[in-house]
């Protein structure tokens, strides 16, 4: 094989870079999972994401992707039958009700047009006209990775409480949290889902949930079959600091290293330099003339930025251009805009001079592929980043 000179640049929406100091902490050697050493690992973890998470309730690790912590919100608190609401806003929407159906639960899945996200009217909607209540969940995607577009986490709790409906609320924030501000406990969340590889800046390997005290009594009563996944064993090793089975030792070192970067530059402090940097990376898209997937400015997301090509282009064909040329790695379209959009991911650990570089090489692989666009994409974000430290 050719050797590639320099750092490839892993521009996806996740998985994301993985820091140095991350690295490090994995590195480590393996400990015994039974052992009192790790029962201090293991709770200063759980510890962790209840800050991350903002929440006072409980949490949960899993050895497992997103798509077991999306099964595993399920399971915990439903039955065969139930019926849940859920928004077309992109692809993982998507996913989560075909999981859903697979389980034996009863979707009503609203069609969207994957540029905007969950209108909470809408959800007002339909839960007014469940009269007999037999909605036991809804179902919302805060951060679609697959778009760009972000939904009002707490605005959809305040239209499921207008109407005075006991349906759960579960969030996947999967690629937005440690990326983008959410609050569990603050914006009444019942199961809140995530995973390691996106705002977090871990391989994939670990999942999370954060849950409420109405979730853990929904599932006193939830009758679809679980046992990996089941809460109950789990909380309860939790509370010496163990777990119900081998856990992922090592990717807890890395879990801990992550949460004391996020927590050393501070979480409001996060979240400001993901704006800024989608802020940038949007003008960039303006100036080159091209088309934000996403439709309203109010729910543009700062984890990752969805750019419409130009008709006639095949954006996958961007994509191998800007990878064999320049060695980065950007997004794929998924599901019905693939070939359509290029996702550049801006998450995780990412500064400026790694936007810099990222817009250069998209600006670059559109010259190469001779797409129709403006130059100056680069030159106007590096001038807002020059301008909004």
């Amino acid at each position: 094989m050719t050797h590639v000179a320099g750092k490839h640049f892993l521009q996806i929406p996740g998985p994301t870079n993985v820091p140095d100091r991350v690295l490090r902490a994995i590195d480590r050697p393996t400990i015994d999972h039974r052992g009192p050493d790790f029962a201090v690992l293991a709770r200063q973890a759980l510890e962790n994401l209840k800050t991350i998470f903002r929440t006072e309730g409980a949490v949960v690790i899993y050895p497992a992707s997103g798509t077991g912590a999306w099964e595993a919100a399920l399971v915990n608190t439903l039955s065969a039958g139930d019926q849940v609401l859920m928004f077309e806003t992109g692809h993982f929407a998507t996913l989560w009700r075909e999981r859903a159906g697979r389980l034996g639960l009863e979707v009503a899945f609203v069609p969207g047009d994957w540029r905007t996200g969950v209108d909470p009217a809408l959800v007002e909607a339909k839960l007014a006209e469940d009269r007999g209540r037999a909605i036991k969940a809804v179902l919302m995607v805060h951060n679609e990775t697959s778009t760009g577009v972000v939904s009002p986490v707490a605005a959809v709790r305040q239209a499921i409480d207008r109407v005075g409906h006991p349906a759960l609320l579960m969030v996947d924030t999967i690629s937005s949290l440690g990326s983008i501000d959410y609050r569990h406990d603050e914006w009444g969340a019942d199961v809140t889902v995530a995973g390691s590889q996106k705002g977090l800046m871990l391989p994939p390997g670990l999942s999370f949930h954060a849950i409420s005290a109405k979730a853990l009594a929904a599932a006193k009563t939830s009758k679809l079959p679980k046992s990996y996944w089941a809460w109950e064993p789990m909380l309860s090793s939790n509370k010496t600091g163990f777990f119900p089975y081998t856990p992922a030792t090592n990717l807890l070192y890395g879990l801990n290293e992550a949460a004391a970067m996020l927590l050393e530059e501070g979480l409001p402090q996060v979240f400001a330099r993901h704006d800024r940097h989608a802020e940038a990376t949007r003008r960039a898209v303006r100036a080159w003339g091209l088309e934000i997937l996403a439709a309203n400015p109010r729910e543009y997301s700062s984890a990752l930025t969805a750019i419409v090509m130009p008709e006639g282009f095949d954006a996958d064909h961007l994509r191998a251009t800007i990878l064999e040329r320049f060695n980065m790695s950007l997004g794929q379209g998924l599901g019905k805009v693939k070939g359509k959009v290029f996702r550049i991911g801006h998450l995780g650990d990412f500064n400026d001079l790694m936007l810099a570089g990222t817009l250069s090489g998209v600006e670059m692989g559109l010259a190469i592929d001779k797409v129709p666009f403006r130059r100056g994409g680069v030159s106007a974000a590096l001038d807002y980043l020059a301008g909004n430290h």
